[in-house]
């Protein structure tokens, strides 16, 4: 294998900029319905907000470290100043694009969304009876000091107010209680809509608020700290234990981002700094206006300013008899979200009251806040059987909700695994064994995303039941292993033939399936790979990749946000494209196809090649042998090579390029809800 140069890479967190800013580009469209570019402009202020508390604490780190003179380590030059150029560029186009384009075209259709504008008289009384019976109960105003002790919540919003006294300025915190109320707040008048900001609706009030007192200023903002992150996730050797060292001197939280409207006097805006001990912080003057990604619930609904509806598929085959019969005799697959996800819940709720289940395995890393899935197992318990069921409690932003769910099944008898703190549990998969005349049979899910109906509607997945002995004998060994709460050693090693698993033999097997495809392009046959997936970054199989253009393997990837593989480059990747689809719905299941030859050994799995999948995590990644199932999902990916209106190529700057028009436009989401609606 050819040696890892460092220079053959992207830099992650840029390369993953970059996808947020094919998501901004959505919102700027004229093609994209109103309201759905809307809910882009949200999706951004989303990412982007990850993206300060997930990945900026390292790059702070990374400043810091490059500045010391006894670094040795290569750490890229000017990459925390060249993130925030990107983000400050990607902002004001966000804000151009709210304000010269969504809010002109709200406005032809009669909908005024009141941004930086002072109220209409004709709305001003329903607004304020709002205020007085809805909003005022909310409202908790804090006068600070040195010795306030108190620390705004995590991105939650605030305003900064100064107020007229004797011996100069008072300094105020209020919140904004967006958590409690709507963001937004309608009103009709005269045949006109108007949508305000909960933020605005207390700026007119303030008078009522501070009676006995002049308000000089108010200054909306908010603070950003760290989420809990694994650098092992992310890094390695030496380079991981400074970063860890780094970010161990911290307080828990500490800020990365302290955004704040223009014009807070100077004197006030040190004492907040200092008194939330901000110095080290981001400070980023920004707008008026924070946290769109409340955007989301955006409080109308137009059918001609929204995309089309596309009524969920339903698989009707099975209706008579029970899904187990047919698991039986064929192996069945669901395509989230063109396909109701219906079939899956059946799944569960079949097994929760079936006699003849015995026993129930499950791995759960995200679930719905209203889990079907798991009011289910909960029902399976109290039927008698025997649930057992890994809950991930270290997914990121779920745990809270993982831990009520984990209570709630544990006290109705659910044995509950929890995962061992260094090694997370990703993997979709679910086992039921049912007795039968004496003998056990077995049934099994396995998932290229979590088990969740709530994302089963916006994210693009894929859901294979079979009852394939082989395949489900190694997941009963996986459960086995799981519940031992160990880490894979060479003393309990599992031979996984079927499935591949990370941590066993999921790496190992990817690599000999692309030493396959070079081995046949060095004797002149055809040779191709393809592989879906979120995420592309391990550099192991990246530069196997590389072996593999170079051999003459013609390599189409489809990366949705990161890829640190360099395409396009003579001599290093001249046979690999890169390709990102952004569209109505999340691109999320992992595909892998190997063309063996013609006969096309097909994989689904959870696993993308990120550090954290392959070597911090159980990931499980299963073959598709149904040749009915293995053609659909070759059709799929096939109409989303073509795409060319959602598509965009990834060149070797890392700059999404327009896929050129062909005579036939092709938009890989609808083609594919028109090809599985013809299947049905």
């Amino acid at each position: 294998m050819a040696a890892i140069i460092e220079t053959s890479f992207f830099n992650r967190d840029l390369s993953w900029l970059k996808f947020n800013d094919r998501v901004l580009e959505e919102a700027g469209r004229d093609s994209v319905p109103l309201l759905e570019r809307i809910k882009f402009l949200s999706i951004f202020s989303s990412n982007l907000d990850e993206f300060y508390r997930v990945r900026m604490p390292v790059l702070l780190a990374l400043e810091k470290l490059s500045n010391r003179e006894d670094n040795d380590i290569h750490i890229q030059e000017g990459l925390l100043k060249t993130a925030n150029q990107i983000i400050t560029d990607q902002q004001q186009r966000f804000g151009k694009t709210l304000k010269s384009k969504i809010i002109p075209a709200l406005k032809q259709d009669n909908i005024n969304l009141i941004y930086g504008e002072t109220f209409p008289v004709e709305i001003q009384k329903p607004i304020t009876q709002y205020f007085l019976s809805q909003v005022l109960a909310f409202l908790q105003p804090i006068f600070i000091d040195e010795k306030t002790n108190f620390f705004p919540s995590n991105n939650e919003l605030y305003f900064l107010i100064t107020l007229k006294a004797n011996s100069g300025l008072k300094a105020v915190i209020l919140n904004i209680p967006s958590n409690e109320l709507p963001r937004f707040y309608k009103v009709d008048s005269n045949g006109e809509t108007f949508v305000v900001f909960l933020d605005d609706i207390i700026r007119f009030h303030l008078n009522r608020i501070f009676p006995s007192n002049e308000v000089t200023g108010c200054f909306s903002f908010k603070i950003t700290r760290d989420a809990e992150i694994d650098l092992k996730d992310e890094y390695s050797g030496s380079l991981s234990e400074q970063l860890e060292k780094q970010l161990q001197k911290r307080d828990l939280g500490l800020a990365t981002r302290f955004l704040h409207q223009p014009g807070i006097p100077i004197l006030v805006l040190e004492l907040v700094k200092k008194i939330f001990n901000l110095k080290k912080a981001n400070n980023i003057e920004g707008g008026q206006y924070h946290n769109l990604k409340d955007l989301m619930a955006f409080p109308i609904k137009s059918d001609k300013l929204s995309n089309d509806s596309w009524p969920k598929i339903c698989n009707t085959d099975f209706i008579d008899g029970t899904l187990t019969e047919a698991i039986y005799k064929n192996d069945i697959i669901v395509h989230t979200p063109y396909q109701s996800y219906d079939s899956v819940l059946r799944f569960f709720n079949e097994a929760a009251i079936d006699e003849t289940v015995q026993e129930i395995y499950v791995t759960l890393y995200r679930v719905a806040s209203d889990s079907k899935i798991v009011n289910a197992l909960i029902s399976a318990a109290k039927n008698g059987k025997k649930v057992t069921v890994l809950v991930e409690l270290k997914a990121r932003f779920d745990e809270a909700n993982n831990i009520k769910w984990a209570k709630k099944m544990k006290a109705v008898g659910v044995d509950i695994i929890y995962s061992v703190t260094a090694l997370k549990v990703h993997a979709k998969v679910a086992l039921v064994k049912r007795k039968v005349e004496g003998r056990m049979r077995y049934v099994g899910l396995f998932a290229t995303g979590n088990f969740n109906e709530s994302t089963a509607g916006f994210y693009t997945d894929h859901i294979l039941m079979t009852a394939n002995k082989e395949m489900l004998r190694e997941v009963e060994l996986l459960f086995i292993f799981l519940a031992k709460r160990v880490k894979p050693t060479t003393d309990n090693f599992i031979k996984f033939d079927e499935l591949l698993v990370a941590q066993f033999n999921l790496q190992q097997t990817f690599i000999s399936l692309i030493d396959r495809e070079i081995e046949h392009a060095k004797k002149g046959q055809d040779a191709a790979i393809t592989i879906k997936m979120n995420n592309l970054e391990e550099k192991v199989l990246i530069n196997k990749l590389y072996e593999a253009s170079a051999a003459g393997v013609k390599v189409e990837m489809i990366v949705r946000g990161i890829c640190r593989l360099i395409p396009g480059v003579q001599g290093m990747s001249e046979n690999i494209k890169v390709t990102r689809i952004v569209d109505r719905y999340l691109e999320h299941g992992r595909v892998f196809v190997f063309h063996n030859l013609g006969k096309n050994d097909v994989y689904l799995g959870s696993a993308d090649w990120m550090n954290r999948n392959i070597y911090r995590r159980i990931e499980v990644c299963f073959p598709i042998y149904d040749q009915k199932i293995k053609q659909e999902i070759l059709d799929i990916i096939n109409l989303q090579k073509q795409d060319n209106v959602q598509a965009v190529t990834i060149d070797e700057n890392m700059n999404n390029v327009a896929v050129l028009p062909g005579e036939v436009p092709v938009s890989s989401q609808h083609a594919i809800y028109q090809y599985l609606k013809t299947k049905n």
